[in-house]
């Protein structure tokens, strides 16, 4: 385990929830509305992650959430550079470097997400794929995400991240293996071979991993920007509120990441609807669906953080 670190200036990032007027129709008018509470929060926005849908939505949609990502925040966003395709697939380089071409010409910094072709091959095929990115790209974020969140999820071995540290291009890494062990292992690895590397936490079930290094790039976020960015304040000027906020958000992302994971969506679209800051609590089709009954609960924990 590494030692916390109090006091330390928290980079949060703050994965984009796409708000649905129903299965097939955007809200841009609410998505426009997130884009810039985040980044008025202090937060940079990341959109077109898991939390965006970018695997439910077509080519045109994702280009047009770049395209409002840039006009509000003027470049200053991350954003999944998603690449489509099917089991078996080979590691495609070129779809992947179209795709960080549309965040980068709109100043943007891509966070190469997963696919069957880049997860699909083993360890050495990724740590490979990573360097051929790295041969054509300026700066990048890199990305373990587990296979809860999607089929195609690969956390690589400890080895294996080791030469992800090597490349100077990336500049950080999400990692979403929702195991503290695991992140320890790299916050220590970090620490001693590139300590200006970024392990953006991504581990919903344990968001105090910022006490001991890690930034993060989090999905839960989503619910509370504003929450999020006072915790980190707080930590910041090691004010023990830090902890009271620290725990009911905890609790917010216990509740909502809950089997099946990918229903966070769902859960964050509610929240948001209850906070005034969405139209509907609709997903897109195929996104899986939380149960009525989780209403009053997320209503008791809104009322908890003061946002209700």
């Amino acid at each position: 385990m590494t030692p916390v670190l109090p006091g330390r200036t928290i980079t949060g990032m703050s994965a984009i929830l796409l708000p649905h007027l129903d299965s097939a129709t955007v809200d841009w008018a609410s998505l426009d509305a997130h884009i810039v509470r985040t980044h008025e929060a202090g937060l940079t926005p990341a959109v077109n992650m898991d939390t965006g849908y970018v695997q439910l939505i077509d080519a045109v949609t994702r280009l047009q959430v770049l395209d409002r990502a840039e006009a509000i925040t003027g470049g200053d966003f991350v954003a999944g550079a998603f690449t489509a395709d099917q089991p078996g697939a080979a590691f495609d380089l070129d779809a992947y470097l179209r795709a960080v071409e549309e965040i980068a010409v709109r100043g943007g910094l891509p966070v190469i997400f997963p696919s069957h072709g880049l997860n699909g091959h083993g360890d050495d095929a990724w740590l490979d794929a990573h360097a051929r990115l790295a041969a054509q790209i300026d700066r990048f974020i890199g990305f373990e995400l587990g296979p809860m969140f999607v089929p195609y999820g690969r956390i690589v071995s400890l080895d294996t991240y080791r030469g992800l540290l090597e490349l100077p291009q990336c500049v950080g890494a999400k990692h979403s293996s929702l195991d503290r062990e695991l992140e320890w292992d790299r916050l220590t690895l970090r620490d001693e071979m590139r300590p200006d590397f970024m392990v953006l936490t991504g581990n919903d079930l344990a968001i105090d991993m910022v006490m001991y290094g890690s930034d993060y790039l989090l999905g839960l976020s989503t619910f509370a920007p504003d929450k999020f960015a006072e915790r980190d304040r707080l930590w910041a000027e090691g004010d023990p509120g830090f902890y009271q906020i620290n725990d009911v958000l905890q609790y917010l992302g216990h509740f909502t990441f809950r089997p099946p994971v990918p229903a966070y969506r769902h859960s964050a679209a509610a929240f948001l609807q209850m906070r005034g800051w969405a139209e509907s609590a609709a997903v897109p089709a195929g996104a899986p669906t939380r149960p009525d009954s989780d209403q009053d609960i997320l209503r008791d924990i809104g009322e908890r953080l003061g946002v209700l």
